[in-house]
């Protein structure tokens, strides 16, 4: 399997994550499904009320960019790009993921849970309920940018203990 995911991490103005939630919800996931990409879950961060946090996944890199070319360029987007973005004062934290050798499968626990971005020569002492790893592949969609570097993502059901470094965020899953 070549499946891709994205981690997609947004910086909300203050106040404003509600309409996006409502927008995402009401217009934006369907419409990303319908396009050929699987919205695997979207989270509220328990440490910063204006963090919008969510997972999207695909086939594989040809699927990734048919898919985003349909979404970014169909009507949905089109009539609510201008309310989305005046949500956010940064959307562009995005990474470009596969599996790590050894997972099969993307898994969100429900409640409470940590995604963790390490560093890829990073020793992981606690056992990540997933593991996924920079995808090596180049973004082919250079229209949304992806940060250019190379990490591990760790989620867990508890955040990792204190000597491993990386960003540790205490996640809601809402979907």
């Amino acid at each position: 399997m070549n499946e891709v995911f994205e981690l997609r991490q947004y910086t909300m103005h203050p106040g404003k994550l509600d309409t996006l939630l409502e927008l995402f919800e009401r217009e934006f996931i369907a419409a990303q499904e319908a396009a050929g990409m699987r919205v695997n879950g979207y989270f509220l961060d328990a440490d910063d009320p204006d963090r919008f946090v969510w997972f999207r996944s695909f086939p594989d890199m040809v699927c990734r960019k048919e898919a985003l070319t349909r979404f970014y360029s169909g009507e949905v987007w089109l009539a609510n790009r201008d309310t989305a973005n005046a949500t956010m004062i940064d959307s562009d934290d995005v990474l470009l993921l596969r599996l790590a050798d050894g997972f099969s499968e993307l898994r969100l626990p429900s409640g409470r849970f940590a995604v963790t971005v390490l560093s890829s020569d990073a020793s992981i002492a606690t056992q990540p309920l997933t593991l996924l790893q920079t995808e090596p592949r180049e973004n082919d969609y250079p229209r949304l940018p992806v940060r250019n570097e190379n990490v591990l993502v760790a989620i867990t059901s508890e955040a990792m203990p204190h000597h491993q470094r990386g960003v540790v965020q205490r996640l809601t899953l809402k979907r």
